[in-house]
C-alpha cells in the first residue's frame, strides 16, 4: 500500500525541509512506499529553492507542483490530489503544528479497512497540545457545531488540518474552494457520500501569527458560508 502526503506550501522556507525529512522517516505498518506531493503556492521566499534541494536528496519520493500565483490551501490540495498515486493520503501542513510521528495513529483505521476518512482532533485525547488563543477555540467550536448540524456528524474538530482519506475517495470528490474553505467543504462531501468517518486525538504544536500562522477571522466568516453552501447542496461527486 502506498501513502501520498499532500503538502500545500506557501512561504515556509523555515520549516518545509524539516517537515519533509520527518515525514519520510516514518515507518508505518501496512505502508510499503510513500510520496510527498509538495505544492508551492507561489511562495515569495526561498521555498522553491528548498524544494529543488529536496528533489536532489529524496528523488522520486518528492513530487513537486508549482502554482504561478497564490491560489490558497484548497487549490493546493486539489493540485496535489491530481498528482497523487497513493492508495491512502494524508494532508500535512508545511510546518510542525501536526506531527508526522502520529501517521500510524491517523492511518490505522483506514489501513485496517474499517474507516474511509480519519480526522485528527486537537480537542480530545491525552496528547500534549500547546495552549494558545481562546477566541480561536470558541470559533473552532462554533464552526464544528454548525457543520455537525448540516452533516449530522458528531466531530469535535471539523477545522483540523490533519485529515486522512482513502485515495479513491479523495480522487472522486470535486474540490471547489480555493482557500481555507476546504475544511467545511470536504467534511460536507464525505458526509453526503456516507463515508465511514473516524476521529482520533492528536498532539498540536500551534503557531502564533508572529511564527507564521496564516488563518484569520475572515476565514472563519467564509467558513460559515461554505458550511451552509455545501451542506444544503450535494456536490460530492465528479
Amino acid at each position: 500500500m502506498k501513502l501520498s502526503v499532500l503538502m500545500p506550501v506557501f512561504n515556509e522556507d523555515e520549516w518545509v525541509e524539516r517537515v519533509v525529512a520527518k515525514v519520510l522517516r516514518q515507518r508505518i505498518d501496512g505502508i510499503d512506499a510513500a510520496e510527498v506531493i509538495l505544492v508551492d503556492d507561489a511562495s515569495t521566499d526561498q521555498t522553491k529553492t528548498i524544494i529543488h534541494k529536496l528533489i536532489e536528496n529524496y528523488g522520486e519520493a518528492i513530487v513537486p507542483v508549482y502554482h504561478e500565483r497564490n491560489l490558497g490551501k484548497g487549490a493546493a490540495i486539489k493540485s496535489a490530489v491530481e498528482h497523487m498515486s497513493g492508495d491512502v493520503c494524508i494532508i500535512q501542513d508545511a510546518d510542525l503544528e501536526y506531527d508526522p510521528k502520529e501517521y500510524p495513529l491517523m492511518l490505522e483505521p483506514i489501513i485496517a479497512g474499517y474507516a474511509d476518512c480519519v480526522y485528527g482532533s486537537r480537542f480530545i485525547g491525552s496528547q500534549p497540545k500547546r495552549v494558545l488563543f481562546f477566541w480561536h477555540f470558541v470559533g473552532n467550536s462554533f464552526l464544528t457545531i454548525l457543520s455537525n448540524m448540516f452533516t449530522n456528524l458528531n466531530l469535535t474538530d471539523m477545522e483540523t488540518g490533519f485529515k486522512a482519506f482513502r485515495g479513491d475517495i479523495m480522487r472522486s470528490i470535486p474540490i471547489r474552494t480555493k482557500g481555507f474553505g476546504f475544511e467545511p467543504e470536504i467534511t460536507a462531501k464525505i458526509a453526503q457520500r456516507k463515508c465511514r468517518v473516524y476521529e482520533v486525538g492528536i498532539s498540536y504544536q500551534g503557531r502564533t501569527y508572529s511564527e507564521g500562522k496564516k488563518i484569520n477571522w475572515i476565514d472563519g466568516v467564509k467558513a460559515i458560508y461554505y458550511i451552509i453552501r455545501f451542506g444544503l447542496f450535494d456536490d460530492s461527486r465528479k
